[in-house]
């Protein structure tokens, strides 16, 4: 344990010794060049790495930014169909009477000025980086299942290793200890789904994580792709129910004095929507503030520069630590947020698939 601590010690002494050497070998800047300075913005740092964007930014050399174009499909009242690259932005801030906007509700998103001169939102289908970074974690799911099947197909009864054997304990962990269990009778016709969002969900949490391209997308971290998972989720739930359920909803098994004046139905009623809501806002949260405290932490060594050499130096460590831990809890966060809506679903089905609790008479005279 000793000889571990010595390592360690050794390690962060060589990261921050240069980093001093370099600060008290820099020049003080005067007051006048600190002004000049711009401070930097955290709340605007953290939205700007988290939100959706029209280019995917790579890296930047120098001054010189390397970032990838996306196509622009856009549809005007006035005007019509418009497809192009959005690199024409940085050559022009306006191209074809389309503009992103800079401020206001539409920061950030494409608009164009309507008769009044007001900015007004055009249909916007564009390849975003977000959509972008969808379709890429699709097709890698297609072909990771695929060639999981390829395998089996070939060789049925042989035990898998290598990537079909990981592939194989995630299905069979989360076939056998969450669908069937949850669901009960019938859960194969559902299992589909249920895999598909659980893979779904893990890969673009993990491919969230990754800070270069194809990664670093905050995709299971947007509430409208949420928001779609628990909506296909809530109308499986709901056009699956069984008669016990609804019943259970508008005629429930209590004195006649809670079901007449509606108040119990309206609070089942209000349970439909509000476990959707739950599966949409958990996920989102979850996503959004595991990113968000990264970024927070990184701005630390920004945050502090003007705080002098040790203060900085000191902080940068700090940074650096709870950077690298955060991201190792992420990783665990990545399939926990994944499974938690797995079961989640599986529950609310298991519950929408219920069976009468009382036997019938023929049967009780039996």
């Amino acid at each position: 344990m000793n000889r571990l601590h010595k390592i360690l010690f050794f390690v962060l002494l060589s990261v921050c010794v240069p980093v001093v050497g370099a600060y008290a070998n820099e020049p003080v800047p005067n007051k006048e060049e600190q002004k000049e300075e711009k401070q930097l913005d955290v709340r605007e740092f953290i939205l700007e790495h988290v939100s959706d964007s029209y280019v995917w930014h790579v890296t930047k050399i120098g001054d010189h930014e390397i970032s990838i174009p996306l196509p622009v499909i856009l549809y005007s009242q006035t005007t019509g169909w418009h497809m192009f690259s959005s690199s024409v932005f940085h050559e022009s801030p306006s191209y074809e009477g389309f503009t992103i906007a800079e401020e206001g509700k539409y920061k950030g998103k494409i608009v164009e000025k309507d008769a009044a001169g007001a900015e007004v939102r055009p249909f916007d289908i564009s390849i975003t980086k977000n959509v972008f970074a969808l379709l890429f974690s699709s097709l890698l799911m297609i072909v990771c299942i695929m060639y999981v099947a390829r395998s089996y197909k070939k060789n049925p009864l042989q035990s898998k290793s290598g990537f079909a054997g990981l592939m194989e304990m995630f299905i069979m962990n989360i076939n056998d200890d969450v669908i069937k269990p949850c669901i009960g009778k019938g859960y194969e016709k559902y299992a589909p789904y249920l895999l598909t969002v659980f893979f779904f969900v893990f890969t673009n949490n993990i491919l969230g994580l990754i800070p270069f391209f194809p990664g670093g997308a905050n995709v299971t971290g947007n509430i409208a792709i949420t928001g779609v998972l628990a909506v296909i989720t809530f109308l499986i739930v709901n056009i699956s129910g069984s008669k016990e359920y609804w019943k259970e909803i508008f005629w429930p098994d209590v004195p006649l004095w809670l079901k007449v004046p509606p108040m119990l139905p309206i609070i089942e009623l209000v349970g439909i929507f509000t476990k959707p809501f739950a599966l949409m806002i958990r996920l989102f949260a979850n996503i959004l503030a595991g990113h968000s405290i990264v970024l927070g932490l990184t701005c630390l060594v920004f945050v502090t520069v003007k705080l002098g050499p040790a203060m900085n130096t000191s902080m940068t460590a700090v940074s650096i630590f709870f950077s690298v831990f955060i991201g190792f809890v992420e990783l665990l966060v990545a399939y926990i947020q994944a499974y938690i809506f797995t079961m989640l679903s599986a529950v609310f089905i298991g519950l929408a698939r219920v069976e009468p609790h009382h036997p019938h008479k023929k049967e009780v005279e039996k």
